[in-house]
């Protein structure tokens, strides 16, 4: 039984990736912006799973909210507080406008959630836990990384590329980096930057409980790149290779 710490834990993929990790008898340390949405799921979760769940309400787009969660992923561990062994970088979202007439305020915070604050919490994680030999980082990317679809697939590339990297320079130390890309997923992300996706076909979506459960499967194994479904699986393949000429021809930039 160890502790994970997920950001963005109150709806969509983070509080399934709770609910799953809870139910593995993990610890947990909850990490959201509506600190009494968080109190709420942590209750529950309490009472169903019977596990420990610190609630760290935090902005990750604000610097000092953003430092005080690092500071709780750096503490190696005491009578009062578990190390966390587990980090899951799951806060983000859609921008929901084009980038050249769009809210350039609303870019930035979308950068500091997606891009920053993984930068600062897995360099505050890995600290503790290669000094102890054992941890896992699990940072939820998504297929758009292979597209041209605006500053959020660029922000996802990121992720997916600064996973690989950090993957690489923990080799030998115990500790695994993996970067889960996910297709479209039935979850509250699109509704909430009124996204209309009425046209896409039921066929296209994943249900966020197989999504995490083969994420935390592949964390378990080591993987580096998670991919889960067999047709995405395909569909990111189609895009390496396909002229980025003919992906910027489909791109979406919202």
């Amino acid at each position: 039984m160890g502790t994970a710490l997920v950001t963005g834990a109150t709806a969509g993929l983070g509080l399934e990736f709770a609910w799953q990790l809870a139910t593995a008898r993990h610890h947990l340390v909850l990490v959201a912006r509506d600190a009494e949405r968080l109190e709420e799921v942590a209750q529950r979760i309490r009472v169903v799973a019977g596990v420990d769940v610190e609630v760290l309400p935090a902005d990750l787009s604000v610097r000092e909210d953003l430092e005080r969660v690092a500071q709780r992923l750096a503490q190696p561990g005491d009578q009062d507080t578990r190390p966390v062994g587990l980090l899951v970088n799951n806060a983000g979202f859609a921008t929901g406008q084009r980038f050249v007439d769009g809210d350039i305020a609303v870019e930035e915070q979308a950068l500091d959630v997606m891009v920053r604050a993984v930068l600062v919490l897995s360099r505050a994680a890995v600290g503790q836990m290669t000094r102890r030999g054992r941890g896992a980082i699990l940072n939820v990317g998504s297929v758009a990384a292979l597209t041209a679809g605006g500053t959020y697939a660029a922000a996802k590339a990121w992720v997916r590329s600064f996973t690989e990297g950090l993957a690489v320079e923990l080799r030998g130390t115990g500790v695994t980096a993996t970067v889960v890309a996910p297709g479209f997923t039935h979850t509250e992300f699109h509704a909430r930057a009124e996204l209309d996706m009425s046209q896409l076909p039921e066929a296209a979506w994943l249900d966020a409980s197989d999504v995490v459960a083969e994420a935390l499967a592949d964390v378990r194994r080591g993987a580096v790149l998670s991919t889960p479904s067999g047709r995405y699986k395909a569909a990111a393949a189609l895009l390496r290779l396909a002229p980025r000429r003919a992906v910027r021809a489909v791109g979406r930039y919202r």
